[in-house]
């Protein structure tokens, strides 16, 4: 790696950590500046991450805490971000809880036997510490590493988990987890639950080896109307989120798609709400209840000019100040072609801006 791109500033420590500018605006305190990180930041457009990966599969490099943490490490370094995200995928624990599944490159997570009855459900059972242990050390080794920088943890939400679990595969339409969701509800409603309880046990999990922060990820709840949401969905994020708030670490809920269920999401118990770039960030802010909010520059306008970019990321902390606190983010994750430098200097202008303003 070109040792010209990793930032040189003071490591922080770990006393810092309560104070840091990411687990502040988590809080809605003031800030020294507007922290930022970028969802997929460990891996993806790096290319020392691409160069660590080779020949790897996803979910085997998930199991090998040497190289989690070194991809978990990439962009703190190179970027300066203030929050690190946890190297890892959604279908990590039902993986370890023996679910047979994989993540097929240029197709995503395959699942060998769809889930559509009652006994199709009988492998998710809950998740142990001991189911992952990788993970455990993993999280631990990063903690001691990033000192005063926040680890966020995280978990696939319960739909978008059985999305998968039910339609075998990746799905525009969702028609066969719609199915199963309006025409067997006791179905839908068992597996939803148990998939509740596995991503409340993996958030768990990482939390008590050391995240300071957790983001349940429902990246396909954006397919559903507002009512739908309500009653099939709705009631088993709200579990996960109960049981991670009695850990006492910020909760951040995000969704795709997701500009009409804001306020639903907000109330099943986030602490910061992520908005996608669909939604104005200052309507995002109007519609989560005075909770901070967490967005939301397109992935895609970071291949435009510089000068559009700053444009747009200027209007969003503009908009930012609305709330009581505001993490910049992109309003998903890092697309694989984007210019690393292009994110290493969107964090500069960020934290220049913000603190001026």
């Amino acid at each position: 790696m070109d040792t010209s791109t990793v930032r040189t500033s003071p490591t922080p420590t770990s006393a810092d950590l309560a104070d840091s500018a990411f687990l502040r605006a988590c809080r809605g305190e003031p800030v020294p500046h507007t922290p930022v990180w970028f969802m997929r930041q460990a891996g993806r457009s790096l290319p020392e991450y691409r160069a660590l990966r080779e020949g790897t599969p996803m979910l085997e490099s998930c199991t090998r805490p040497e190289q989690v943490v070194e991809i978990t490490m990439q962009p703190v370094r190179r970027y300066g971000v203030d929050a690190a995200i946890f190297y890892s995928d959604i279908m990590v624990p039902l993986k370890a809880i023996g679910v047979d599944l994989d993540i097929v490159p240029g197709v995503g997570p395959v699942v060998a036997e769809p889930m559509r009855s009652l006994a199709d459900l009988a492998p998710l059972r809950p998740i142990e510490p001991g189911d992952v242990p990788y993970v455990t050390e993993s999280v631990r080794g990063l903690t001691a590493e990033l000192g005063g920088t926040p680890l966020i943890g995280f978990a696939g939400a319960p739909f978008t988990l059985a999305s998968y679990l039910v339609e075998g595969g990746p799905s525009k339409d969702h028609a066969a987890t719609k199915a199963l969701m309006y025409g067997r509800p006791e179905v839908w409603h068992e597996l939803l639950g148990r998939l509740a309880r596995i991503a409340a046990g993996f958030l768990r999990i990482q939390v008590e080896a050391g995240a300071s922060a957790v983001q349940l990820f429902d990246s396909w709840a954006g397919s559903l109307a507002p009512d739908d949401y309500d009653r099939f969905v709705r009631p088993h994020s709200e579990a996960v989120l109960a049981e991670v708030g009695t850990l006492g670490v910020p909760r951040i809920h995000f969704g795709v798609g997701t500009g009409e269920l804001l306020g639903a999401m907000a109330a099943a118990g986030a602490d910061v709400v992520g908005v996608d770039w669909r939604v104005p960030l200052a309507a995002g802010i109007d519609r989560v209840d005075g909770r901070p909010v967490q967005g939301n520059l397109d992935p895609s306008l970071v291949f435009a000019p510089w000068e559009i970019v700053a444009e747009k990321a200027a209007d969003i902390l503009t908009a930012g100040q609305k709330a009581p606190g505001h993490i910049f983010n992109l309003g998903h994750g890092v697309l694989p072609k984007t210019d690393p430098d292009v994110l290493a200097r969107l964090v500069d202008f960020v934290h220049t801006e913000s603190a001026r303003g």
